[in-house]
């Protein structure tokens, strides 16, 4: 609150205008229990609080008795007292008691306008959250150099306020206040519906108070004159409450003085017709009085709207210009949200270039949703005809960043861009040049679905919409063939749009894109197979065949859409729950589809049947027909349907027409289906034939160990093969036997006239789905000990004749029979795990040692290869494509062989091999490896942490073994650094160092172990072989807890006790370093974190101190042992703790002095030792 005005004035008589002295006059603390911050925490139900202080306006008078609160609440005559209110408070009231309450406010004002100011002063104070003290004086000459020289913010750090002494005249106002305020929520970043509430409720406090009072006081020169003043004022402020609150309240005084200086501007137009029509009268009629009455009256209106235009001018430039830059990117916001509104509000004065430039200027801002609302606010100009004429400038001058917006990063900002620019192709035809559109219609192809379905409706509007019939009697047609030649006119112009964006393998996308605009035209099924069914005449050329394989595609993209909504892979931003309407017209639609193609799609593949890629697409329709529609119960439609489907799959055996087949007898045989028997029939029927004719084929080729066939009759088995593998991939076949009948094939020999690459292949693929098939129904068909022997026997022989295939001279046969294999056991597995043991289920089946070898081999051989191993890396067009389908291929045998360790089919230990190379090929397989790694902790954490210590413990005795022979570097073989980068990441995944604190001890037990086993110290060995893994171990250490250090460094003492160690000695370093790593008492740690006995371990040019000088480490140097007892180190260079670390003082610590000397670097010798040393490495003194 603030105090009395005279109260004020007499004060401020004789205290000076210092800080201390200014609070002294009449100051009022605005705390949380008065000052109405602490709105923040009142109820949802915004009651209202009785008010404690003072206010400086009484509402006790009768006059106060009818006051804004009895009107706004509902309250009855009876009614003798109601509470008085601040301003504030009244915000949280609703629009109705704020309108209630500003009519009495502007009664008081009326009575006592400066005590009245003063509470609107205090109003916008408290809006900010400022929970200080306000001091008011009054000032008598706003041209008083002593007094503006006073206008001051600044600091007082001493005391921790912060103090606003600034003009609002007749005020000079004093606002002191803690120094964190600006860290303080204040209302209008409240997190939450309450800030949002607020800032509605505060922006129409602003609206009301200029709408009740732009007829009266308005004018007055005094309180417009004080409240832009203040607001101007506080705007400036550099603290954050303050700008952002008042530069929204300035603003919405701009926009509301906006809406008043409309409305008199249209009294003014008003006035001057009625003044026209009086000139226009006889002389009888006219009245001079009355002329010059209209006159007087427009003159006073003009003058009116000529003083708020000079208020919005002085807001304008006293508040927007200096704002709408602000670092603060919600002010920016407001401010071209605001002038976006200006703009379409009051035309007249706003739109024109001189405020047109700062909207183009800001649609380059950083901040999202400043261009955002940029984008609104041009929006709302391009979708008014009348305003168009005074963006031509504008739109030449900013045009090219329009385009560019729908780019953008954000995706709300692009579609907003793109609607805009649909608003101008709508308005504007000359604006977008041909080659825009070109641009802009590739968004069809968006993934992100808003964008392309904006993207669509330009596209529909512009192409689809208005094409014409080409026809020259269209007065002699009727209505049904205008309409046919209209959906051809527009599906030619879609079909050149398609192939002209040569995206051939997007029509689902550009059905999706065009399905909100366009969904009449695409659902439109007896118009696009009339079409398609048509035959070319001499009058109507109809399409190419390339036109109908697409318009084929089109239809079955559309038939899709209808039937399972706009969810597609790769795109996002689609509904993902429809509502009760979109259902209904989801099934209306599926049973439009089903009805009306049931019928016609049989003799649509008659007439493409020839065409391969047609008839594959034609054949996914019944897929999405609607089983309970009564048409679907026709069983003849589904016997012509299915008759017509026999017949392609007799001239057709490609991939893609058998799977689609496959699936759409899967989708007919279902138990909804009404004709399902008959389906089933067909089904049953077309893969008998298939046996019988297969069984006939291999009975005349294969004889023992060898297959003799000619060209023309291994045509016919692999076609044949083809058909029941895409069959068997969605039907149980097992009853027919094909694994007895096939495996025969895996057993002959290639040098005896072994079968075909081709042949194994669909072989390997048919084993594999029938040893799955009856797996996945064992429950079932496993109802005795015998028939779970022979399966068990027919698991082992595919696993012997897949292990055959691994050593094939073809590489798509060896990775077949490896995925198949892999497959079959993980199932096998599976079952295992999932059977009822009550009942009979899949025996226990371990694969042989040669196997489980032959496997892990394959792994390491065609899985991790360089690139330079890589046989598809020639140069070419087609490298990359061929790279990525190579590294697809890879990446799918590396999962399936993990799936084995996770499901325990093979040895946990068997993974080393694997992590091994988690860090050298980290962006191709890198989230395999670690889900890996994830999946064998949560099964047994103790064998994990084995399997890692087994790989560090394999990669450092290849490297020494390597090193030691001094041959060439072998590509499995990794350097020192890589070993020990590895170690830092597998120490990263023990986050949770008490559930994984077992793991941790176990590995650094196992490291001593392994560096100081079967070690017996002579002359010739005074150091471990294996002393340098050591080094790596340490990157563990971090991981452990304090008691367990203290523990592993015992065991450590344990190990070395036996032996002669002089720490002096450059061969004990990496002792040194793992001893320090566990005390966690030298600051200079990491300087030797490189420095080893085994130098050959390290690359060349390699210094151990830049990585630590560039991430802020201290550098090795001399220091006292007090210091290095209370130190703590951020360890960021070598190590990957980011603990604090300090002196551990437990009875096995290294006594820190002299350790502190040892570690005692001198900067000299560095220099020296970096330029004489051959291999790069630095000496360290001792």
């Amino acid at each position: 609150m603030i105090p009395d005005p005279t109260a004020a004035s007499s004060s401020s008589q004789h205290n000076k205008s210092t800080h201390d002295e200014a609070n002294s006059s009449g100051p009022v603390n605005q705390s949380e229990d008065e000052s109405g911050n602490e709105n923040r925490h009142k109820s949802v139900r915004r009651r209202k609080r009785a008010h404690n202080g003072s206010e400086n306006v009484k509402r006790k008078s009768a006059k106060a008795g009818r006051s804004s609160v009895r009107r706004a609440g509902g309250s009855h005559g009876k009614q003798r007292h109601v509470e008085a209110v601040t301003l504030f408070e009244v915000v949280t009231m609703g629009r109705s008691a704020m309108q209630a309450v500003i009519d009495d406010w502007l009664e008081a004002y009326a009575t006592n306008r400066d005590s009245s100011l003063l509470d609107l002063i205090s109003f916008f104070i408290q809006c900010s959250g400022c929970k200080g003290v306000v001091t008011a004086e009054m000032c008598q000459s706003k041209e008083d150099s002593e007094v503006m020289s006073k206008m001051v913010e600044e600091l007082d750090e001493v005391a921790g306020l912060q103090y606003k002494k600034f003009l609002a005249f007749p005020w000079i106002l004093t606002v002191t206040w803690p120094m964190d305020t600006d860290s303080v929520e204040y209302p209008l970043i409240q997190p939450g519906p309450y800030g949002r509430w607020f800032h509605s409720e505060f922006c129409d406090f602003v609206s009301v108070l200029v709408a009740q009072c732009q007829h009266s006081v308005i004018f007055d020169s005094y309180l417009m004159n004080t409240l832009i003043s203040l607001l101007t004022e506080l705007s400036n402020s550099y603290v954050r409450a303050f700008r952002h609150t008042c530069t929204l309240a300035a603003v919405k005084l701009l926009s509301s003085l906006a809406g008043a200086a409309l409305s008199l501007s249209v009294s003014i137009e008003n006035s001057q017709k009625l003044y026209e029509v009086q000139k226009t009268k006889t002389m009888r009629q006219k009245s001079t009085l009355q002329l010059e009455r209209i006159q007087k009256k427009i003159t006073e209106l003009q003058e009116k709207r000529a003083e708020i235009e000079s208020m919005m001018d002085i807001i304008f430039k006293g508040v927007f210009l200096k704002r709408y830059r602000d670092v603060l990117p919600e002010i920016r916001s407001i401010c071209m949200e605001e002038l976006g509104l200006w703009m379409k509000l009051y035309s007249s004065a706003f739109l024109n270039d001189s405020y047109l430039k700062y909207m183009g200027w800001m649609m380059h801002d950083k901040i999202p949703d400043v261009r955002l609302k940029c984008v609104l606010g041009l929006q709302g100009l391009y979708g008014d005809p009348v305003l168009l004429p005074k963006l031509d400038l504008f739109t030449s001058r900013f045009k090219e960043r329009m385009i560019s917006m729908t780019l953008d990063k954000d995706n709300e900002v692009a579609v907003q861009s793109m609607k805009l620019l649909v608003l101008i192709s709508k308005t504007c035809d000359d604006v977008l040049s041909p080659e825009d559109y070109k641009q802009l219609l590739q968004f069809v192809y968006s993934s992100q679905r808003p964008l392309a379905a904006t993207a669509g409706e330009l596209l529909f509007s512009r192409l689809l919409d208005t094409v014409a019939p080409a026809s020259d009697t269209q007065d002699e047609i009727s209505e049904e063939e205008a309409h046919k030649q209209q959906t051809f006119a527009r599906l030619k112009a879609l079909l050149q749009f398609y192939q002209e964006s040569e995206l051939h393998k997007h029509v689902v996308y550009l059905v999706d894109s065009l399905w909100d605009c366009g969904g009449a035209l695409l659902k439109d099924w007896p118009a696009l197979t009339s079409v398609l069914l048509e035959d070319p005449s001499s009058h109507s050329p109809g399409l190419t065949l390339e036109e109908q394989a697409v318009l084929v595609e089109i239809l079955v993209a559309s038939v899709r859409q209808a039937s399972e909504g706009p969810a597609l892979a790769g795109r996002s931003g689609a509904k993902k729950v429809m509502s009760a309407r979109e259902k209904k017209i989801l099934i209306d639609d599926c049973t439009k589809l089903t009805e009306h193609l049931l019928i016609l799609l049989p003799k649509l593949l008659s007439k493409f049947s020839s065409s391969c890629d047609i008839v594959a697409s034609l054949m996914k329709i019944p897929q999405y027909f609607l089983p309970e529609c009564s048409e679907a119960e026709n069983t003849q439609a589904v016997s012509g349907l299915i008759a017509e489907m026999g017949a392609v799959l007799e001239l057709h055996s490609s991939p893609a027409v058998l799977e689609a087949a496959a699936r759409t007898y899967l989708s007919l045989c279902g138990e909804e289906t009404a004709g399902c028997s008959v389906a089933r029939a067909a089904r049953d029927s077309l893969v008998h034939r298939w046996v019988d004719q297969l069984t006939a084929l291999l009975g005349d080729s294969l004889e023992g160990d060898s297959l003799s066939a000619d060209e023309e009759k291994t045509g016919e088995i692999l076609a044949t093969l083809k058909k029941l593998r895409a069959f068997h991939n969605c039907h149980d076949l097992v009853r027919w036997n094909l694994f007895e009948l096939l495996s025969p094939l895996l057993s002959v020999e290639s040098s005896q006239g072994g079968a075909l690459p081709e042949v194994l292949l669909e072989v390997l693929q048919c084993l594999c789905y029938s040893m799955l098939w009856s797996l996945n129904t064992s429950s079932e068909t496993l109802t005795s000990r015998e028939k779970a022997v022979a399966q068990r026997l027919q698991l082992r022989l595919f696993c012997e004749r897949g292990h055959h295939c691994l050593s094939h001279s073809d590489l798509s046969v060896r990775q077949q029979a490896f995925l198949a294999v892999c497959d079959v056991l993980t199932a096998h597995s599976y079952q295992l795990h999932v059977w009822d043991p009550t009942s009979f289920g899949p025996l226990l089946y371990t694969p042989s040692p040669k196997l489980q070898r032959a496997l892990l081999t394959f792994v390491c051989m065609h899985v991790f290869v360089g690139p330079d191993c890589d046989s598809q890396c020639s140069v070419s067009e087609n490298s990359e494509v061929e790279r990525l389908e190579d590294l697809h291929k890879r990446r799918n045998l590396l999962a399936a062989f993990c799936k084995l360790i996770v499901h325990g089919v093979l040895e946990m230990s068997m993974a080393a091999e694997v992590f091994m190379y988690y860090m050298k090929y980290y962006n191709d397989f890198g989230d395999i490896i670690k889900e890996t790694m994830y999946r064998t902790r949560q099964i047994d954490k103790i064998e994990s942490a084995r399997t890692l210590v087994l790989c560090l413990q394999q990669l450092f005795v290849r490297l020494k073994r390597e090193q030691e022979s001094g041959g060439r570097a072998h590509p499995g073989v990794q350097t020192f650094t890589s070993i020990k980068e590895l170690a830092r990441r597998f120490a990263l995944t023990f986050g949770d160092l008490i559930k994984f604190r077992e793991c941790v001890v176990m590995i650094h037990r196992n490291g001593i172990e392994f560096v100081f086993q079967e070690f017996s110290q002579t002359p010739e060995t005074p150091t471990p072989l294996y002393l340098s893994y050591l080094t790596i171990l340490s990157e563990f250490s971090s991981k452990l807890l304090k008691p367990d250090k203290k523990t592993v460094f015992s065991y450590l003492q344990k190990h070395t006790a036996e032996h002669i160690i002089d720490l002096r000695e450059e061969c004990w370093q990496p002792l040194i370093y793992y001893r320090a790593s566990l005390l966690t008492v030298a600051e200079g740690e990491d300087a030797v974190s490189y420095v080893s006995s085994d130098r050959k371990l390290y690359l060349p040019n390699r210094s151990p101190f830049p990585k630590q000088k560039l991430e802020g480490s201290k550098s090795p140097c001399p220091f006292s042992p007090a210091d290095s007892k209370v130190s703590k180190v951020h360890r960021s260079g070598f190590s990957p703790s980011h603990q604090e670390k300090k002196t551990d003082t437990g009875p096995f610590s290294v006594p820190v002095e002299p350790l502190a000397k040892r570690l005692n670097i001198d900067a000299s010798v560095l220099s020296t030792a970096n330029e004489e040393d051959d291999d790069d490495t630095v000496e360290v003194e001792l």
